[in-house]
């Protein structure tokens, strides 16, 4: 018994010294939390209402945290600690995200993460965020500009909830099609294109099984006109409950759910 006395002992006094580690948030309670002072005060205050914004119409928040120190800890498992600590999200659904930025001093150089709650684990899985670090910031980040990488990827949260383009279609919009690899699957395409067609200038007819013209039948083989269901529809919709008073901060909210960061 005595074993298990001190080993719940020794874990209460660990992660009472992490919580201390963990700042508290900013007063009066607000969305972006810039302790670096790294963004001006208007880019602050037009990313705290757009997050805000969100917020009231889908119960879902979406925090920016900027912090220079992390008391030695990955950034990771930081942001967990941080948003379990600040409870961002709605209790019961889990609905948070952070995006911890941990800028060098010198601002060149940084790490962040984009860390989900519970709620979001299947909505915002480790891939999407992966690449909305990867797309969204790093580029912008190493360009020094931190206020269009952090407006960027939380838009493309935004959007990808909302319902605006599917992950797949973001990827396309990002990863364009280098060069060389452009022209390997247009000659690829126009060697299909030619082979079908004499196929069936052979058998006498422009058309391919069942009496379907030539060219719609090469209309549906391509995939044309295929519809794409976008896979975020689990973010709760707002209850209209929020908007009477000012932001009042994290809603219990729990983490650990996943995410996914970079370097540069």
């Amino acid at each position: 018994m005595r074993k298990y006395i001190l080993i719940i002992l020794a874990f209460s006094i660990f992660t009472g010294t992490l919580a201390q580690d963990i700042p508290n948030p900013m007063q009066p309670p607000r969305m972006v939390n810039d302790f670096s002072e790294l963004l001006n005060a208007g880019d602050v205050q037009r990313l705290e209402t757009k997050l805000q914004e969100f917020y009231y119409q889908s119960s879902s928040q979406i925090y920016i945290v900027i912090l220079d120190d992390l008391g030695g800890y990955p950034i990771d498992e930081f942001s967990f600690l941080l948003g379990e600590k600040w409870g961002i999200g709605t209790r019961g659904k889990d609905n948070g995200i952070l995006i911890l930025l941990n800028p060098s001093p010198d601002r060149q150089h940084g790490d962040v993460f984009i860390a989900t709650g519970y709620g979001l684990e299947a909505v915002v899985p480790d891939a999407h965020t992966n690449r909305i670090v990867e797309y969204d910031m790093i580029p912008r980040f190493r360009e020094l500009d931190y206020y269009g990488g952090l407006n960027a990827a939380s838009s493309t949260i935004m959007d990808l909830a909302g319902g605006e383009y599917t992950m797949d279609e973001y990827i396309q919009r990002n990863q364009p099609a280098s060069g060389p690899v452009s022209i390997i699957v247009t000659i690829l395409f126009i060697m299909f294109v030619l082979s079908i067609f004499g196929r069936a200038r052979r058998r006498g007819q422009y058309a391919m099984g069942h009496n379907l013209p030539f060219w719609a039948a090469l209309f549906l083989a391509s995939g044309a006109g295929r519809s794409h269901s976008g896979s975020f529809s689990n973010f709760s919709s707002g209850s209209g409950s929020f908007g009477g008073g000012g932001f009042g901060g994290g809603m219990g909210g729990s983490f650990g759910g996943g995410g996914a960061g970079g370097s540069w």
